[in-house]
């Protein structure tokens, strides 16, 4: 039997490992391998068919200070993943994402364990970002292949020598078809002249501090200002609602609050009916973009965090939202740190929603963006590349 290990973290790995998992299984079937995968990742993953390890969706967090909490769970868990290694040693590693966790294990299982296939799918994106004068992760010293998800991740890691496959980003078969915009009003209960703004403000537990108050403020003022505006709020983990509904009855925002489970099942229908979302940074970006919603982004953390990166890191990015890092532009706005004020929130978010024109110039950009993440079957031509390599050895 062939045997998988997959390691992601935080609640956009787990899904796209689960998407993943399902594709492995499905293209082992075609090829009569049997298949065992076991994972450091979330329910999800679980879900799809692995034996989970460990759950690591709370281990996920952006930033030094933000991270220390974070610190004895994380190595408690690598502990038990190197034990796990040395009794239970896979026929192929799979790291997805997860730069903190995973460059450790890819580094432990290359050093003790030379000739064992290790490939990342969708590896970190230093492509987007600089260190001071540069440099890697050191990725591409533990990584037999990577499989990029954008063209510029594979240029990036080609050009560094790696043995690169660009497959394409894995949203693409996560699309299918939206509802109508007049269905998917009817099934949310909501009127043709009633505005929709989606507000989803968090994935990982310290952007609940950071992100959601000025955002659910800024939802507070839009709804005031257009009195006939509904919101939806979406909690990304099981646990969230409270602190949503908490934060959202401070500002007197009338909302929905949806849990984790409606948030996933009810997606496609919400982004149908949906004329406007106020949105942390992350992979949601690119879903809100494909799905042809029109989107504010902000991103924020500590203000050590925020002075390390900025003074000792030397950390430089030109764009922080993975629409505008794809195309090289400053299509979405995005308010970062110490621009990250209400009232220019709002300033950015009036015109999507009153504006035809600023409307239609960021839904023609989306047009662009979606000719530059490949072709749907993604996740499946990923499998089989994996398949590939580990069958192989």
């Amino acid at each position: 039997m062939t045997h998988l290990l997959i390691s992601t973290g935080e609640v956009s790995g787990d899904l796209q490992g689960s998407l993943l998992i399902k594709a492995l299984y499905q293209e082992a079937e075609l090829r009569n391998i049997p298949l065992r995968v076991s994972a450091l990742g979330g329910p999800r993953m679980e879900t799809a068919g692995a034996e989970l390890l460990g759950n690591t969706t709370p281990l996920g967090a952006i930033g030094l200070w933000e991270a220390l909490p974070l610190v004895l769970p994380t190595l408690q868990l690598q502990r038990k993943a190197r034990r796990w290694l040395s009794k239970n040693p896979p026929d192929g590693v799979v790291l997805i994402d997860y730069m903190g966790g995973n460059t450790p294990l890819g580094r432990r299982v290359k050093r003790e364990r030379p000739s064992l296939p290790v490939l990342y799918y969708i590896a970190p994106q230093e492509w987007a970002f600089r260190m001071g004068d540069g440099g890697t992760t050191q990725l591409i010293g533990f990584s037999d292949q990577i499989l990029a998800i954008f063209p510029e991740e594979a240029r990036f890691y080609s050009e560094r020598g790696a043995v690169v496959h660009w497959v394409g980003h894995p949203l693409l078969d996560t699309l299918g078809e939206l509802p109508s915009r007049a269905a998917a009003r009817q099934e949310l209960g909501i009127a043709e002249d009633e505005p929709l703004l989606l507000l989803l403000p968090a994935s990982r537990k310290q952007e609940l501090r950071w992100l959601l108050p000025p955002l659910a403020e800024a939802a507070a003022r839009l709804q005031k200002l257009c009195p006939k505006l509904k919101v939806i709020a979406t909690a990304a983990q099981t646990g969230f609602e409270q602190p949503l509904r908490d934060v959202i009855d401070k500002f007197g925002l009338q909302a929905t609050v949806l849990s984790s489970d409606d948030s996933d099942r009810l997606r496609p229908t919400i982004c149908a009916a949906a004329d406007l979302a106020l949105t942390k940074s992350g992979t949601v970006n690119l879903e809100l973009a494909l799905r042809g919603v029109p989107q504010v982004v902000a991103y924020k953390v500590s203000r050590f965090t925020a002075l390390m990166a900025r003074r000792l890191l030397r950390f430089q990015v030109d764009h922080i939202s993975p629409v505008n890092l794809v195309l090289g532009e400053r299509l979405v706005p995005e308010l970062l740190q110490e621009e990250l004020k209400v009232d220019k929130l709002v300033a950015e978010a009036l015109p999507l929603l009153r504006n035809e024109q600023a409307r239609n110039k960021m839904l023609s950009g989306y047009g662009r963006l979606r000719a530059l993440l490949g072709e749907p079957g993604v996740t499946q031509r990923a499998a089989a590349l994996i398949l590939d390599a580990v069958v192989k050895s």
